[in-house]
């Protein structure tokens, strides 16, 4: 079976061509970040038309690079949510009409199961059961998967997620968008424990998370210096380790409360190469093994959307043939938990 995956949820274009007997097969995708890095962060009605223009010629590059047709393609799956609507509705929009012309059926994909299940792409793939450490943007949660569509949520952020802490740093220290990478690079140029910041929840007893406070804290140290460019390098270094702490320190807690030995690691911030190389060594210590998506996937991407709907359809999961689509902006993952595999869309 050759599923196409499109994903439209934010900022990245991602199509993808997955064969469930000889992998993926292709996929390529486009990055808005030159667009609206101007704006210092997502636009969302430049978003939702730079999708519009992207989709067709990426679906055609994709398709050269496996060298498929239109026709050889089984199902699509797309990202329904969560995201933005605009951007969601291009998408989803885009493989409901070429599944009806084609007709052939149409998934709804959750994103954030596509970021869980990524890493399983990888030429190492992990096996079942493990727990997953789900930190993007918008995201950060500690899961307990057993297989596909069987999840358990041990601990999530309470208010921002470590994505967004890292975006809102980056403004605070004078940075561009993307956030993220902005505040690592400038990190590397730094020292940690110059100037100290507060490690958050890190002995809650419990699996939450919590950042907004962080933010807080590196406001609070701009405010009360003048920081010059190795300033601002130390602060940026300290912020990236009391993060990483944070993040490492909690998932290898829910390794072993769950008495497992792997550990998932996926969205954008699993590109992090300072929580990499800690949760590396400190796994490695405790005899637990870290299992990563390929870089060019930790990024929002259509190959995890292709994956996730081809397990989906392997595992009996209804899709629509009609026409009919909707998109679901704000889309808790809670969900997928609470009702059984057959009736995702």
């Amino acid at each position: 079976m050759i599923v196409l995956g499109i994903e439209s949820s934010c900022d990245e274009t991602g199509i993808a061509l997955y064969d469930t007997e000889r992998g993926l097969r292709g996929h390529a995708v486009h990055s808005q970040v030159a667009m609206h890095e101007a704006y210092g962060g997502v636009v969302p009605e430049l978003a939702s038309r730079d999708h519009v223009r992207r989709l067709i010629p990426l679906l055609r590059k994709v398709l050269a690079e496996a060298q498929a047709r239109l026709e050889d393609i089984d199902a699509i799956a797309y990202t329904a949510g969560p995201g933005l609507a605009g951007a969601l509705l291009v998408g989803a929009s885009f493989a409901a009409s070429l599944a009806l012309a084609r007709g052939i059926p149409a998934l709804p994909v959750h994103h954030l199961e596509g970021h869980l299940l990524s890493p399983l792409l990888s030429a190492d793939p992990p096996d079942f059961p493990f727990v997953a450490l789900l930190v993007s943007g918008g995201h950060t949660q500690l899961m307990r998967v057993t297989g596909v569509g069987e999840y358990a949520l041990l601990g999530e952020s309470l208010d921002d997620a470590a994505g967004e802490a890292f975006d809102k740093t980056a403004k605070l220290l004078g940075l561009g968008y993307p956030g993220g990478p902005q505040v690592a690079r400038l990190a590397a140029r730094g020292q940690p424990g110059r100037c100290k910041l507060p490690r958050p929840m890190l002995h809650s007893g419990d699996f939450d998370f919590s950042f907004s406070g962080l933010k807080t804290a590196v406001l609070t140290a701009v405010r009360k210096q003048t920081l010059d460019d190795a300033g601002r390098a130390d602060l940026a270094a300290e912020f990236q380790e009391a993060v990483t702490e944070v993040l490492v320190t909690k998932a290898l807690a829910a390794v072993r409360a769950q008495n497992m030995q792997r550990l998932v690691v996926a969205g954008g911030v699993g590109a992090n190469l300072r929580l990499r190389e800690r949760l590396n060594t400190e796994a490695a210590q405790q005899g637990v093994r870290v299992y990563y998506p390929e870089l060019e996937l930790c990024t929002d991407n259509g190959a995890m959307i292709a994956f996730c709907g081809a397990q989906r359809l392997l595992a009996g999961a209804r899709a629509e043939t009609s026409g009919v689509f909707s998109v679901r902006p704000r889309w808790p993952l809670q969900e997928l938990m609470e009702s059984p595999l057959p009736p995702l869309c």
